[in-house]
């Protein structure tokens, strides 16, 4: 699992019956102390347990198809949804506070006045490269537990899963 990946994710065929698949995870999972789980018919959130979360840590959803006789597991990783949701709107904030900075100064340059307000873009382009670094250190912070949750998942399929 890189470094470079935003929200590693997965898809994996298994010759598992789906419900057989899903009630194999559930009861593997009401004996881990590490992992607690929420399950909603197709999808199961394998999470860290919340007396050893921290900000960083990471969760699996887990969703499931069926095609001809395979089930097909698609697993994707991320963060609490709260800390994506404040990265998300954070990314979101500083392109629209891009776009209009750059609207308004380049609309100042082009009637020849002084555009000061432009040198607010390198400003906003530094604090998107700190929040992306930031992103960088909390999953560094979380790639055990990620590794933690990706290991058990291989242990009851007894596969080997590519994450990409």
């Amino acid at each position: 699992m890189s470094s470079f990946r935003i929200r590693p994710r997965f898809k994996h065929k298994i010759s598992l019956k789906k419900e057989e698949l899903e009630s194999r995870i559930i009861e593997q999972l009401k004996t881990q102390k590490q992992l607690s789980s929420h399950y909603l018919p197709g999808h199961i959130y394998i999470k860290i347990n919340s007396a050893l979360q921290h900000f960083w840590s990471p969760q699996l959803h887990l969703s499931f198809d069926v095609e001809e006789d395979k089930t097909i597991v698609r697993g994707l990783y991320g963060p609490n949804p709260t800390v994506w949701a404040i990265f998300f709107f954070g990314y979101v904030i500083l392109g629209l506070m891009a776009c209009f900075v750059a609207v308004w100064g380049f609309s100042v340059w082009s009637l020849g006045k002084d555009a000061d307000i432009l040198w607010a873009l390198p400003v906003i382009g530094l604090i998107a490269l700190i929040m992306y670094l930031a992103s960088q250190f909390g999953q560094k912070m979380a790639a055990q537990q990620m590794f933690d949750i990706h290991h058990f998942y291989e242990s009851i399929t007894k596969d080997k899963v590519e994450v990409y």
